[in-house]
């Protein structure tokens, strides 16, 4: 089969009254009025009939259709490959690189993807939604807010939310609905991660969320042409300096004021 369907359906009853209609029609046409007559009052009957039992669905009317399980996971390949290719060589990375890292033809890519710009889309979405999956999971599993909030930086770091940095620039629209959506439920989680390890007294005061997401995004950029599954024990060993900056007692004074969202979104 090709594709799966879900198939709206009209009802005996519409049948039965388009029924009538033209019998209706017909006989206003007729010569005979009589026999007209008799013929608009068995219809009407009919459909009153049909109407009364509350009749079931007939024929097919018009279909919207679903993917295919296959399709779906070859969707799911091309988007992890995509990643992992943009992670290691940039955004610019050749498509047939793309098609062959995921195991599947140009022509199952292009149609999934008809250019970059889709491609792309589709990684900036997966990575920030699973990213905020990863925040959400911390705070369900640590009970430490502290705890809680290294666990997602951590996280987030493999989900290698920095290599996002290099392909939100150029034509990529950065304020597609589906994206800002995606943004706003990362940024809630994060906020509260903060929030709540502030307000155990376990974080210092003189930061934001904005601060926790500059530092993953510097921290986990990777470097174009590096295989950078091989520097993961450098980008968490830097983390967790960083980390064991955040927490109180504060050793030092910050310079500067703490980073906000909206301060990264006039950047």
């Amino acid at each position: 089969m090709g594709t799966g369907s879900v198939v709206k359906c009209g009802t005996a009853a519409e049948a039965a009254g388009s029924t009538a209609r033209a019998a209706a029609g017909t006989a206003a046409k007729d010569a005979e009025p009589a026999k007209a007559a008799a013929r608009a009052d068995s219809a009407a009957r009919a459909d009153s009939a049909v109407r009364a039992k509350g009749a079931a669905p007939t024929a097919p009317c018009r279909g919207t259709t679903r993917p295919r399980a296959d399709a779906l996971r070859n969707r799911e390949r091309i988007i992890a490959a995509a990643r992992e290719l943009f992670v290691e060589f940039g955004p610019d990375v050749a498509l047939d690189d793309v098609a062959r890292r995921a195991g599947v033809g140009n022509a199952t890519l292009y149609r999934n993807f008809p250019d970059r710009a889709a491609l792309t889309h589709e990684v900036v979405l997966a990575v920030t939604s699973r990213t905020t999956l990863r925040a959400e999971e911390a705070e369900a599993a640590e009970a430490d807010p502290f705890a809680a909030l290294s666990r997602f930086v951590h996280a987030a770091a493999d989900e290698r939310i920095g290599a996002l940095c290099p392909m939100l620039s150029g034509v990529f629209d950065r304020d597609h609905p589906d994206l800002l959506a995606e943004r706003g439920r990362l940024e809630e989680a994060v906020e509260g991660l903060v929030a709540r390890a502030q307000s155990a007294g376990r974080l210092r005061t003189d930061i934001a969320v904005g601060d926790v997401l500059v530092a993953l995004s510097q921290l986990t950029r990777p470097l174009p042409g590096i295989a950078c599954q091989g520097i993961d024990r450098f980008t968490h060993r830097h983390l967790q300096l960083f980390l064991d900056g955040l927490e109180t007692p504060a050793r030092s004074e910050l310079p500067g004021s703490a980073a906000t969202l909206e301060d990264l979104r006039r950047s």
